[in-house]
Order: C-alpha cells, then structure tokens, then sequence
C-alpha cells in the first residue's frame, strides 16, 4: 500500500507570517499522525522561512511513523542531518527567491558534489531519497551516485491547465517511474498533488510514497488537520483498489 507522508511546512509559514509561538508544526505533525499519515515531512530552508530547527529537534522527538527532511545540499544541513538523525532526508534544490520548489534536482550536472554528500548521509546511517524531474537521464544519475530512493516531481503535472499538457505531464511521469523501478530504485512522488488530481498518480500503484503537504494544510482550514488526511488516505486507498 502506497504510504501518504505529510508536509506540515505551512503550518510553520503561518505561524512564521506573525512570528508567534503558534500554529504549531508538531502538533500538526501529531495531528496527522492521528488521521492516518504514515510519515511527517518538512523541508528545513536555508533561510528559515518556516520550519526552525527547533521544529526539527522536537519533530524528531515526537513523530511515531516516519520523518524524512528535505534539505539542499550543503554543509550546514548534512551536520543538521547527522545531528538529529530523521528516518531519511531528500535532496531538494533550493532558491531564496522561489516560492516553493521550482523543480527537481540536477543531478546531472553535479553528479560529483551529490555524490559527495549521498556518501555522508549514508556514512550517517540516513537513508537518501533525490527529488528529481522525469527524466530518465537524471533517474541513472541518481542511481549513479548513490541514492536509495527517487522522488518525482509531479509539479507540472499538478500546475497543468490544458487537459492534453497534463496527460503528456502525466505520461512522462509514468514513463519515468516504471523506468526508476526498473533500474532497481524505490520510487515516491510528490509536488502540487491535491484531492482532484491525486487519484491518477495513485492508480499506478508504483509509488512508495505521496509526499502531500499544501493542499491537506489548506484543506484542514476547514475541516481539521485529521479529518483532512483521512480524507487524502481514502482518495488514494480507492484510486490502489478500484484502478483509478
């Protein structure tokens, strides 16, 4: 069964946007749990714009099922890694001036350093998960370097309007799963997934993992954080039974 793991990054912007001590991450993160999350992610930014160490530090205290940090490549967050030990980490590329993550990593082009810090990770007993586009290039490249695990990025699938681009978008993700698998990767996916375009991607029933943050965050506006992955958990257990 396909796992659902849950960003709670935008309980932090909220809190962040005032600079309280409230809404809390890790009590989303409980809540969540509760509602059936088999998995706690956040991403741990260069620049602090939501989820603090702090968050991390206690997140690593509290969570029962799975945390996986997502984190760019660098220094600081290797030692921040191997200090508070998550279950996994997935490298991420990171802007400061984007609004969320652009795309995926380019393995290709900096296979060496990617390399470098997979082997640290590992070192460090942390499994590595690489947050990449559907490409097959990049996929060899990931296995190349050593990561356990490949993350596709469903974004342009996600953001697509035009109903003929988001079944291209669609297939190249397809394409690129069934070929992640093949070459002997565990395969996720995540980036824009939402309770409308979610059942698809789950219906090919290749997936590890859905990494599903924004929209169970937004959805829990109104309904609460456990009503909210119940009602993801359902959409993604129907679409693995029924076929989509």
């Amino acid at each position: 069964m396909t796992k659902l793991c849950v960003n709670v990054d935008h309980v932090a912007t909220l809190r962040q946007a005032r600079l309280t001590d409230y809404p809390d991450p890790v009590t989303a993160a409980h809540l969540a749990e509760l509602g059936g999350a088999d998995g706690i992610v956040v991403h741990l930014r260069e620049d602090r714009r939501h989820i603090q160490e702090r968050d991390l530090e206690l997140l690593r205290k509290t969570v029962k099922t799975q945390l996986n940090l997502e984190m760019a490549l660098t220094e600081e967050m290797i030692g921040i890694a191997l200090k508070y030990k998550p279950d996994m980490v997935t490298l991420v590329p990171e802007k400061r001036q984007e609004l969320t993550t652009e795309g995926g990593l380019d393995v290709l082009s900096n296979r060496d350093r990617i390399r470098e810090g997979v082997e640290k990770l590992r070192e460090g007993g942390i499994p590595v998960s690489i947050f990449i586009d559907p490409h097959e290039e990049q996929i060899e490249a990931a296995k190349d370097v050593g990561a356990d695990i490949v993350e596709i990025h469903t974004g342009r699938y996600s953001d697509a309007r035009d109903p003929k681009e988001r079944e291209e978008e669609f297939e190249r993700i397809k394409k690129a799963s069934f070929f992640a698998k093949d070459i002997g990767l565990v395969v996720s996916a995540g980036h824009g997934l939402n309770y409308t375009n979610v059942k698809p991607i789950a219906a090919l029933r290749i997936y590890h993992e859905l990494n599903i943050g924004h929209s169970i965050v937004s959805m829990a506006v109104f309904m609460g954080i456990e009503k909210a992955v119940r009602e993801m958990r359902r959409l993604i257990n129907e679409a693995i039974l029924m076929g989509g």
